[in-house]
């Protein structure tokens, strides 16, 4: 584990679909309230040449992008629209890899956010996203 992740308090998180079947997704909090999620790697999570899997990578992004909007958008559902990935290092099955997001701008229909992955203290990924906001249609 990284020092983000040491005696952290880390907490399994209900998922259902794709995220159930690559996690489980782990999630802890800091003293100031900032979000961490996690995932625990393993030989399921590998590509061919014996690395974390790119698909694994932004899978976890995804998914703390999507949490950390949901918070900006008032917990209203939010979808992705767009999100840029930037593969900065690999990981090996066995990382222990957290995700950190935040919002940078919420308006009243679309939230813009920036991520980053590290295994450790290394730094793996890092994100934008362009989140919509789904609002109910009165």
């Amino acid at each position: 584990m990284d020092d983000i992740a040491q005696d952290r308090g880390w907490k399994e998180l209900k998922t259902n679909g794709f995220m159930e079947m690559i996690g489980p997704l782990l999630a802890s909090k800091d003293a100031d309230g900032n979000h961490f999620y996690a995932l625990q790697t393993d030989n399921r999570h590998e590509n061919r040449l014996g690395l974390i899997h790119g698909g694994a990578i932004t899978t976890l992004l995804d998914q703390a992008i999507a949490l950390i909007a949901w918070d900006a958008a008032d917990r209203m559902p939010t979808v992705t629209l767009q999100m840029d990935t930037r593969f900065i290092s690999a990981a090996k099955p066995g990382a222990f890899l957290v995700a950190r997001a935040k919002a940078r701008h919420t308006s009243r229909s679309i939230v813009f956010l920036d991520a980053e992955l590290l295994d450790q203290n290394r730094l793996v990924a890092t994100a934008t996203a362009v989140m919509k906001i789904l609002r109910k249609t009165q």
